[in-house]
């Protein structure tokens, strides 16, 4: 399925499309936009509460660089 994904993401916004902001990243700035930048997991017993198929990717569409990972706990 990732490989899907990426297939179809670079036919969807390709590299070097027609962009406006032409800084050399713009298809990243449209996948960013597209895929969003947070994520709410509930975790029960240690364990992180997703469905059969579901998993959660960490996507750098203009790196590879290094990025910072912020968690933050909220009591329910």
């Amino acid at each position: 399925m990732v490989r899907d994904i990426v297939v179809n993401l670079r036919k969807l916004v390709p590299h070097s499309g027609d962009y406006h902001h032409a800084e050399g990243n713009s298809d990243a700035h449209i996948k960013s936009s597209m895929f969003g930048c947070d994520q709410l997991v509930i975790v029960e017993g240690g364990d992180l509460r997703l469905g059969t198929w579901q998993k959660i990717y960490f996507c750098e569409f203009d790196g590879p660089r290094t990025r910072k990972l912020w968690v933050k706990w909220l009591e329910g």
